[in-house]
């Protein structure tokens, strides 16, 4: 695919890595010189100084042959205006960063199709749902559902005291028999590497697991887990940023009791008038005597989501060191992920990543109408609707030659998730979750 982005900050720089490592012919668009030579110098990729709003700039790139122009430099206003001109250039699809988040909650009746742009993404928003949706699934460190929680992947590490710990997959199975779920992953502790794991792979404690299960047996999934379901209420908040903002208003919504520290002053007063649910303390959280003082020992979460990672690391571990049962740090840092599930956070999540899942859906071969990737893993999750010509369309998931760093997660059919066997006939219109490692997407995607 030909792919244009606009916008070499560290989100447009992120993409464009990811994207590259996907083979792509991609092209990247910025007014500094110095962030191109920084993509330039890494990347195998082309670069173009200038204006991605000049249609001679856009016509240097070639947008008329662009299968996809994605634009997120950091004014939402010219992400806009470079869509909408790329569309009307001859690119095939556009995707746009925004931060207004009634865009996206608008975004069918406003008609921005209609505009030219295919597609809206907030990073911030992106975040602030992840963590809303890690706090209601409170003793996994990673979540992700599928049309609408008809197939839900959850992660988690395993404790000392899980039931299945030296059991192998077809033990564990025995063990559980009621319980619909397939282990698509597992990452031993202290390594960086990703099984995909068979029926005679053990279950070691200390492993970062995931599973896909139905809606039905998320809850029966905390048996799993080693750890007592907790109800999460009370949450502390650090940062006022547009996240911060955002989490703290829809865990209100939600009926949260909700703290959030802000250090700057003017910030802080402008957040308690928009926030009228919120509790609103003006205060270092850096300091322990501040966090005492708000009473961190009553809360069952807390939340760092300054833009500062190092901030938002040490105060999670301040936190935890308090006894707060779960912890989630926004970082910017790629490589703070392989530290989470060593030094004792839950949860890091990266707005940058967060919006690259998003958008990969975009690039992939298939009907991919959904796609992450799994927290701190090299693997991805996908979900492809199968068609009438396809590979696997009347075939038994037994019958199929499935790249062996592949697995089947589930299926839905008319809207119902179903964890399949060996014996589960694929049909046309079926949506299938797989979990694969980079190395088999290309044979999954050719399969689907």
């Amino acid at each position: 695919m030909k792919i244009i982005i606009a916008g070499a900050g560290e989100v447009g720089f992120h993409l464009a890595k990811l994207l590259s490592y996907e083979s792509q012919n991609i092209t990247l668009i910025d007014n500094e010189q110095n962030n191109l030579q920084h993509a330039d110098s890494h990347l195998d990729i082309i670069t173009i100084k200038g204006d991605a709003t000049s249609i001679k700039i856009l016509t240097e790139a070639q947008v008329d042959e662009a299968d996809l122009v994605i634009s997120v430099t950091s004014s939402e206003t010219t992400n806009i205006t470079i869509c909408v001109l790329a569309k009307q250039l001859g690119a095939k699809r556009t995707i746009a960063r925004i931060s207004n988040e009634e865009f996206i909650e608008r975004k069918s009746k406003l008609g921005f199709k209609r505009f030219g742009i295919d597609e809206l993404i907030s990073p911030e928003s992106l975040a602030a749902k992840e963590i809303e949706e890690l706090l209601n699934r409170s003793a996994f460190n990673d979540t992700f559902m599928f049309d609408q929680g008809a197939l839900t992947m959850v992660g988690f590490k395993l404790a000392k005291n899980a039931p299945f710990v030296g059991e192998t997959i077809s033990s564990a199975v025995n063990i559980f028999p009621d319980l619909k779920f397939v282990t698509i992953a597992v990452q031993r502790y202290g390594t960086q590497y990703t099984l995909i794991p068979r029926g005679n792979t053990v279950f070691k404690e200390g492993d970062q697991v995931y599973f896909v299960t139905t809606q039905d047996g998320v809850d029966e999934l905390y048996k799993l887990t080693g750890k007592t379901k907790h109800e999460i209420k009370n949450i502390m908040i650090l940062g006022g940023s547009k996240i911060g903002r955002r989490t703290a208003k829809s865990l209100c919504d939600a009926k949260f009791n909700v703290k959030l520290i802000e250090s700057n002053r003017e910030k802080a007063f402008e957040l308690a008038d928009e926030l009228p649910k919120t509790l609103v303390i003006h205060s270092d959280g850096r300091d322990a005597e501040v966090l005492e003082e708000e009473n961190i020992y009553d809360m069952d979460a807390f939340i760092a989501v300054t833009g500062n990672s190092e901030t938002n690391i040490m105060t999670c571990l301040m936190a935890k060191s308090k006894g707060v049962m779960k912890t989630i740090s926004l970082v910017e840092n790629m490589d703070y992920f392989q530290l989470s599930h060593s030094i004792g956070i839950n949860t890091l999540i990266n707005k940058k990543l967060l919006a690259a899942n998003t958008i990969f859906r975009y690039i992939r071969k298939g009907d991919v109408v959904a796609m992450t990737k799994l927290n701190n893993m090299n693997a991805e999750l996908l979900e492809f609707i199968v068609k009438e010509d396809s590979k696997v369309s009347n075939k038994r998931i037994a019958d199929v030659k499935w790249p062996r760093n592949a697995i089947v997660g589930g299926v839905i059919r008319n809207k119902e998730g179903i964890i399949p066997m060996g014996d589960f006939t694929i049909k046309p219109n079926d949506r299938i979750v797989v979990c694969c490692l980079p190395q088999a997407i290309r044979k999954v995607e050719n399969l689907l």
